[in-house]
């Protein structure tokens, strides 16, 4: 892989088709952006549930900036990487990373989170419990191969994202969203398989997976295109990352350490003479900052305490933004050759001390929130209690199901359908699809319909 051959227009499942109005890459952003399954992360939760009076982030809120953090990385570094020498007589390439890079990457950003399940982490965890509760019984593990099995028990919302992206559900088009193997590279954060991945220590693209079984052709195809070589792995099949990759990371690292602090803040969780010193912390390492410019706009923001926050959130991300761009560009060798294994973030050591105070607090006072802890308790108990409900009615043959067994098969939308003759791991990939696309108050609505305590008007 090198940087004149690691980015491609063509589209996943639909190659040579061409626009006249819009580049290749912005048909990539229109389309997600016009999708339901963009729009349902309006009701997905971010960290906070969602409040009547205070207004906190929600997933399509994330995503959107997240979006805008990766545009400006990708603008910044489409202007390097075509000025590198290796291109100057590749007008392609040089077109590409000057126009067309940040759009890539921005689109990317925008779909990261598209695989996120009802009730974020919570929601994921629900679904890989359901399997683990059922390790035992050797008649339901013997319907999956061990590597099925692996997807199962270890649910991944970054796998279910490529899913989403480039399955045919039943009524749709070949190849899904259709976009260019060049966003569909950047999305993958961990380019491995579940036997691969899932490791606690060792390079970074092996932490989580990318892709289930399913996908595997999927990703193969997208490796092929951009030229991604293979990673060594004794567990199974693993890639090495796109560069890109580290650029979609950054976005999603520097947006939610910030934007998290930002929402507690408005919530009362943090008082604003922490915050402010939290923040100041961050951007004081910025040398080209003028911090008695920024101290005279604190004073003159005095009465209005979340504007100056988010004035402060701003100038942080800004730094943060840049020194990311400053840290790619200096590890650029090391990152097409696939030799870089720690995120960009972490490559901040003027900004670690910081950061791991800024995590720490995260996980005691806004992760452990007793209405956080809340939502994830609620939000576990209903994914399990769906699933209770689907799996075992799809794993049992059409003529063995009782009468409510099939009414709840027929209750699954036509998309997410299986057929009786497909395989008991690919009827439960179709029940995760539609368990894992719900909303979260679609989701409570539907348990509570299932068990009686609310009744469905019609």
């Amino acid at each position: 892989m090198q940087w004149s051959n690691c980015f491609s227009g063509e589209r996943f499942g639909a190659e040579n088709l061409k626009s006249t109005q819009r580049t290749e890459y912005e048909r990539d952003w229109d389309r997600i952006v016009f999708s339901s399954a963009f729009r349902r992360l309006q009701n997905k939760t971010q960290v906070f549930p969602l409040p009547e009076e205070v207004f906190v982030h929600n997933r399509l809120t994330h995503s959107l900036e997240v979006a805008s953090v990766g545009r400006s990385l990708g603008s910044m570094l489409g202007e390097k990487l075509a000025s590198l020498p290796e291109l100057s007589g590749d007008s392609e390439a040089r077109i590409f990373y000057r126009e067309h890079l940040k759009s890539v990457i921005s689109s990317a950003c925008l779909a990261h989170d598209l695989g996120n399940p009802a009730f974020g982490h919570s929601g994921e965890k629900a679904i890989s419990q359901y399997f683990i509760d059922r390790q035992s019984d050797d008649s339901f593990t013997g319907l999956f191969s061990e590597n099925e099995w692996s997807d199962l028990v270890s649910f991944e919302g970054n796998a279910n994202a490529l899913r989403i992206l480039t399955r045919a559900f039943k009524g749709r088009m070949p190849g899904g969203f259709r976009l260019t193997y060049s966003t569909l590279a950047a999305l993958v954060k961990y380019p491995c398989e579940s036997a691969a991945g899932n490791r606690k220590k060792g390079p970074v693209h092996q932490k989580k997976y990318g892709f289930f079984q399913s996908e595997i052709p999927v990703f193969q195809a997208v490796a092929k295109e951009l030229h991604i070589p293979e990673s060594h792995s004794d567990k199974g099949l693993s890639y090495q990352r796109h560069p890109f990759v580290f650029l979609v990371e950054a976005a999603d690292d520097i947006c939610y350490n910030i934007i998290d602090l930002e929402d507690a803040h408005r919530l009362r969780i943090f008082s604003t003479e922490y915050v402010t010193d939290l923040l100041l912390r961050i951007i004081q390492l910025n040398e080209n900052e003028d911090m008695n410019k920024i101290r005279e706009t604190l004073r003159r923001l005095g009465e209005d305490a979340n504007e100056a926050v988010s004035y402060l959130r701003a100038k942080a991300i800004n730094y943060l933004t840049n020194r990311c761009a400053s840290i790619f560009w200096e590890n650029r060798d090391q990152i097409i050759s696939g030799r870089l294994e720690t995120s960009l973030m972490t490559q901040m050591q003027e900004a670690q001390s910081v950061l791991k105070e800024l995590e720490s607090v995260s996980v005691k006072k806004i992760y452990n929130y007793p209405s956080v802890v809340k939502i994830e308790l609620a939000g576990f108990r209903i994914m399990s209690g769906l699933l209770e409900d689907f799996i075992p009615a799809a794993l049992k043959p059409a003529g063995q199901r009782q009468k409510n067994e099939e009414k709840l098969v027929e209750l699954i939308h036509s998309q997410y359908r299986f057929e009786e003759n497909q395989t008991p791991y690919e009827k439960v990939m179709c029940i995760l699809d539609y368990v894992s696309g719900m909303t979260d108050l679609y989701a409570l609505k539907l348990y509570r319909n299932l068990r009686g305590i609310e009744i469905p008007m019609i």
